[in-house]
Formats: structure tokens, sequence, C-alpha cells
């Protein structure tokens, strides 16, 4: 039963991870750590979790940096990055779930519209910071799936 609704929570959490209705790879990490709570972690499961954790990191990060590393490659200055990440953090707050990217993106575009004063090369390194939200997305549903299959091994193992 308890693997069961583990995997229930972590298939969710991978869905999560490209539909922001969900909160994808913090779901996936917490289904692990109640499978840890519950069964007992061991040796294997300690790994297991371990691993789990740095995958759940790793995308954490690439959901900040990835957006960031595209949107500079397109030449939006860093004032603009910056811009966009604190509006990214306001979004979330003020938008649940949804406004993270769209405060993300709406800096960028304000940042660069006021830096360069052109609509046309703004919009270029907003589009360009939306791709790389997508990239983001593909990333952490990669390490959400990642994350899964390390649960698998550590439950296969165990």
């Amino acid at each position: 039963m308890v693997v069961a609704l583990v995997a229930l929570a972590m298939a969710v959490g991978v869905v999560g991870t490209v539909v922001p209705l969900v909160p994808g790879l913090a779901l996936v990490w917490a289904a692990a750590l109640a499978y840890g709570l519950i069964e007992g972690f061991g040796t294997i499961g300690t790994v297991a979790f371990s691993l789990v954790t740095v995958f759940a990191v790793a995308g954490v990060l690439a959901g900040w940096v990835v957006p960031a590393r595209v949107a500079g490659a397109a030449g939006a200055a860093r004032s603009s990055i910056l811009l966009g990440m604190v509006a990214a953090i306001v979004g979330f707050f003020v938008l649940p779930i949804v406004g993270l990217p769209v405060g993300g993106v709406a800096g960028v575009y304000a940042g660069e519209l006021q830096r360069t004063r052109d609509g046309a090369a703004a919009w270029r390194a907003t589009r360009a910071t939306i791709a790389g939200f997508g990239l983001a997305a593909i990333v952490q549903f990669a390490l959400a799936l990642a994350m899964t299959v390390t649960w698998v091994v550590w439950v296969l193992a165990t």
C-alpha cells in the first residue's frame, strides 16, 4: 500500500514538472522521504535518498539557471535577468504556481525595454527567456524521472 501511494505521488510530481499546477520536484522528493520514514532507510535507502536529493537540488537550480543563461546568451543584460528573477519571486507569491514564469518573463521584458528602448529587442530577449523556461522544464522532467527511477531501484533492492 505504501509503495502504491508513493508511486502515485511521484507520478503526479513528474507530471507537475511540465504542468505548473502541482509542485513537481518537491512532491517527488517528499514522497521518497515519506517512503524512507515509513519503511526505513537502511544503507541502500540512505544512498538512494541522497541521490534523489541531489537530483532535486539540481532540478531546482536548473529552474533558475537555465532561463537566465538562455536569456543572457540572447543578449539580455544581467540587470534584466536579475529583474526577471526578482519579478519571478514576486510573481510566485502574487499568482501562485503560474506567477514564477509569468513574473520572470515580464521582468526580463521590462528590464530590456527600459535598457534598450526597443520593443523588438526586448521581445527577442523575452522569447529566449520563455525558451529557457521550456528547456528548464524538460531538464526538471528528466530529473524527476531520475528521482523516480532511483526510488524504484531502492524499493526493488530492499
